[in-house]
This record gives C-alpha cells, structure tokens and sequence, in this order.
C-alpha cells in the first residue's frame, strides 16, 4: 500500500469517489486552478473538468446554498470551505435547510452533501484561521459531524461521508495535514459514520480525543505507562456520538479524561462528561478531567505554544485521575 499524508488521502478519496459515482462534485474558492488553499484537490480539474470541479466566489454561504440545491436534486456536492472561522457564513444555510430538509420534506428530499473545513490551532495562523467551534455544528439535529485523525481514518471517513444519505460537516485537522505518513489503501476503503476506535486498551483510565488531540494523547500515555495504564478512545465522530463504546471504556476503567483543543466552556467535553455522569455516575472512581484550550480567541502565533494543548498537560490529568 502507498503511504499517503493526510492531504493526499483526502485527495485520494475524493478522486476515486468522482470516478466511482458521477453525480460527485466538488466546489470551493480556488479548488480547481490552485487545486485548494492547502492544495487537497490537486489534479481534480484537470481529470474531472470545470462541471464537476467548480471554483466558486468568495461567498461561503453561497457555496453551502448552491450545494444543498445541487443535493436536492440528485447530485452529491463536496463543498470546501477555506478556514472554519469562514464557515459561519454557512449556518444559516446549513442550519435553517440542509439539517432540516429531511424533516421538512417527511422524507421526500434529503441532502447528501458534505462540507469540508480545516480546523484548529497548532500552526501558529491567528483567529479565523485556528478555530475549533465544533460544538456549534454538533448542537444541530440533522447534522453528522465527523473528524479524522489519521491519513488512514480521513480516506475511509470521507469515502463514508460523501455516500452518506445526510448532510455531513467534516473537520480536518490543519495540523495533521502533513505531520505523518501512513499505509493507505488504493481503491474501496470505507470507516463507519458514528463508530468510535480503540486506539489502545487500558484498564486504569479512560482518555478521549478526536482529530489533532489523537497524537497528543499518544505521547502523553506514552510519558505516564510507567504507572498508569490508559485506554484510548478515538471518537471519530462527535454527532452521532458512539456512546455505546464510551460508556463500555468508563466502565471500564472508572475514570475519565477528555481532551479537545476548543474552549473549554459549552464544549463536546461538557456533553460527555454530563452523560457519562449521568449514566456511569456509581462506576466513576475519581472527578472527570477535562484538558482544553482556555475560554479565550486563539492568540497571535507567539501566544499559541501558551494555548495550544501539550502532551504534558494531558499527562498531568491522566495522574491526577489515577492517583484520585
């Protein structure tokens, strides 16, 4: 199997779903001539054409509104936007019609669209351009929020998003575009929407991320294995949640450790720890740890190493959980 970056597996999987299924397109500022802003689109143009591989204005809620049209009437749009701190421009769009549109219709029209975005911090680009607001799409009926955390995962999440009958917002982490390589399969490689994966079994602690926070997790269990064994949970996707599996791991282990890179406040790590406390509360040996940016706008790049997540505060909580 070829290695691939994140980049290039995400490209992979969205040239092999044109050539498998016609009524794929794909549309976004610069994605055809410059092949996208982070260049994930590259050669698509000039294999597909201008009708199925369309630079847009700079109008992101154009972009959502044209792609829930074109889905609306049997194709199936991947629609890119550049930065996430751009995708608000979407809500309307993405809330008012395409979240609804099943509902709306009983049935008779749905939107099987996908809308793809980097998110996150980590490479030292300010405001716009490192945001992780997640729980504002997650918060919404309708919509399936998926995240990849690997070059792996992102082809088959992809693959699984673009044939998904439902609109899907999918997250891509900025900084793991080109951090690693990986053995990626050429050809059918799907991962089901909704399902979490054990990245490593454990018996002592329980510690979920998603996206970018996946390889942080690693090294912060590999600082505490001398002492503690961790379990790692890899949500996949943050709406459907995959509870069954989290649930299974706190029982498990009984403690808990969530790690994201948004703000602490209102986050999907509060939703977990309330459910899990809701339902695991006599399993819970010691409080829910939650290890997040603080409630603040991403900083100018001097301040990001202050902001950003380390494997050291990761590490901090999964002794302080263990040691409880």
């Amino acid at each position: 199997m070829p290695l691939m970056n994140m980049v290039q597996a995400i490209n992979a999987a969205m040239r092999e779903e044109m050539e498998r299924d016609p009524t794929v397109v794909l549309l976004g500022e610069d994605v055809g001539v410059d092949g996208g802003v982070f260049r994930l689109s590259e050669g698509l143009l000039d294999r597909f054409g201008p009708e199925r591989v369309i630079d847009t204005p700079l109008a992101e809620a154009g972009i959502a509104g044209v792609s829930i049209g074109m889905a609306m009437n049997g194709l199936r749009p991947i629609a890119e936007i550049q930065f996430m701190g751009f995708s608000y421009l979407t809500l309307n769009q993405m809330i008012c019609h395409a979240a609804r549109m099943r509902n709306r219709t009983r049935g008779k029209l749905t939107v099987p669209m996908v809308l793809r975005m980097p998110y996150g911090a980590g490479v030292k680009a300010l405001e716009h351009h490192s945001e992780s607001t997640e729980a504002l799409f997650c918060h919404i009926p309708g919509l399936k929020v998926v995240v990849p955390s690997t070059p792996l995962e992102a082809k088959g999440l992809l693959t699984s998003s673009i044939r998904d009958p439902d609109p899907v917002i999918f997250l891509e982490p900025t900084r793991s575009y080109r951090m690693l390589k990986e053995e990626v399969p050429e050809g059918e490689y799907t991962v089901p929407l909704g399902k979490a994966r054990v990245v490593q079994e454990g018996s002592d602690v329980t510690v979920i991320g998603w996206g970018a926070m996946v390889p942080q997790i690693q090294k912060a269990v590999d600082i505490t294995s001398s002492s503690v064994s961790s379990e790692v949970l890899d949500l996949r996707t943050l709406s459907p949640i995959d509870w069954r599996s989290v649930l299974a791991s706190v029982r498990k282990t009984g403690r808990l450790v969530v790690v994201h890179e948004a703000p602490k406040s209102f986050g999907v790590g509060a939703e977990i720890a309330a459910r899990v406390a809701e339902r695991e509360l006599l399993s819970l040996e010691a409080p829910i740890e939650r290890v997040t940016a603080p409630d603040i706008t991403v900083p100018l790049p001097k301040g990001e190493d202050h902001y950003y997540i380390s494997p050291e505060r990761i590490a901090d909580a999964i002794e302080r959980a263990a040691s409880f």
